[in-house]
């Protein structure tokens, strides 16, 4: 069934040859935008198929494409995570939550008529409320830009217009969590007071921090897992990962993978919390505009082998439950951002790191970014409305 008003018709994705044009409409309405980084295209076609991407092993989704005159104008994913309907509501998610995400569009009204099929199909499947952008999982860009529209995004972060804000809004959509990113000169000392929180750290034999052994990478990757989820649980919007995706992730990020650039800290010998840095891909991915092809492909390799004068983004960090609002919980993280910090600055010649997102509320995080003199860079917003 398809949508319609404005000349505008929505209609569902049903293919392959659909899904080939759903991803076409992304870039051909990014494409003048000077901060916004192509997706490979290998990457951006395995999130939306469903024999790829195992999100869609526990969640329903429907791709949708808005012609005008025939022509492709916009587009957007609807979806719902069953793992998600799992959740207590009071956590964010919870029964009846759908989402929608991917969405671009050349004006409001396509947006208008995009979100309002998005919205008609959740309705369809007996969802009660959205919560939105989310493309698609949880796990992988949540939220819409609405901060640092001017500089542009580190690997595994989402960019969109800021037109795109007032158009969301004018639909009925309220701010349900605002996610941050903290921008750090790495290049700069940490403050007196949080160097002597590390050297007591280092003074202290029940504390250990460790780098990654990539050659255990699975056995690394299953403890750094069960952090995440212990630390992460209690999160807003938190969905638990499952084998498949971490599976599927871990393969997609092992040549980002630097053992001196991901830290491990024990406390009497038990795995306590973790610290994952990737180099930004990003940059050189922006260099060759998202293009492998015929000579793409041979400078992303270089790059990857040998990441040069490579940004830093910190995707993941987590420690354990029954130690966070402690200093213990503070100190180890101190201790790991600093040990990266020097890596990333030694090796690679990074200039600045990023760190996030972080949720707006989440008091221990931003007290910790705002400790070493980090300045928040970029908000995403995720909206809610109840259908």
């Amino acid at each position: 069934m398809g949508g319609q008003g404005n000349g505008i018709v929505v209609e569902p994705v049903v293919d392959g040859a659909g899904r080939k044009v759903f991803l076409d409409v992304g870039y051909a309405l990014n494409r003048d935008d000077p901060q916004w980084v192509p997706p490979l295209r290998a990457e951006a076609a395995e999130v939306v198929d469903p024999k790829k991407n195992p999100f869609f092993d526990h969640a329903e989704v429907q791709l949708f494409i808005a012609r005008r005159d025939g022509k492709p104008v916009g587009r957007i994913s609807a979806h719902f995570d069953k793992l998600a309907h799992t959740m207590p509501p009071e956590q964010g998610m919870g029964p009846g939550t759908g989402n929608w995400g991917l969405m671009d569009a050349e004006d409001e009204s396509v947006a208008q008529a995009l979100i309002l099929r998005a919205e008609a199909w959740l309705r369809e499947k007996g969802m009660t409320r959205i919560l939105a952008p989310i493309s698609l999982s949880i796990w992988e860009e949540p939220g819409l830009l609405t901060l640092g529209h001017d500089h542009s995004p580190t690997v595994m972060m989402g960019h969109h217009p800021a037109k795109y804000q007032p158009w969301v809004e004018a639909m009925g959509y309220t701010p349900a969590k605002v996610l941050r990113t903290f921008d750090l000169d790495v290049t700069q000392d940490f403050p007196k007071l949080i160097q002597r929180i590390i050297s007591s750290g280092e003074k202290n034999d029940r504390i250990k921090v460790r780098r990654v052994d990539k050659s255990k990478f699975d056995e690394e990757a299953a403890i750094i897992l069960e952090i995440l989820n212990d630390a992460w649980s209690g999160n807003w919007g938190f969905v638990p990962i499952t084998d498949r995706e971490v599976e599927h992730t871990g393969k997609k990020l092992k040549p980002l993978v630097r053992a001196d650039l991901i830290m491990i800290a024990e406390y009497d010998g038990e795995p306590v919390a973790f610290m994952m840095t990737l180099p930004d891909v990003n940059q050189p991915i922006k260099a060759i505009n998202g293009k492998l092809f015929p000579f793409g492909f041979i400078k992303l390799l270089n790059w990857i082998r040998k990441p040069k004068n490579a940004d830093m983004r910190v995707p993941l960090m987590g420690v354990r439950k029954h130690l966070q609002s402690s200093r213990l919980a503070s100190q180890l993280a101190f201790m790991m951002i600093e040990y990266i910090r020097r890596a990333a600055v030694q090796d690679y010649n990074a200039k600045r790191g990023e760190i996030g997102w972080i949720l707006d509320d989440n008091q221990g995080m931003n007290a910790i970014a705002e400790a070493i003199d980090a300045d928040v860079n970029r908000e995403y917003t995720i909206y809610s409305k109840t259908l």
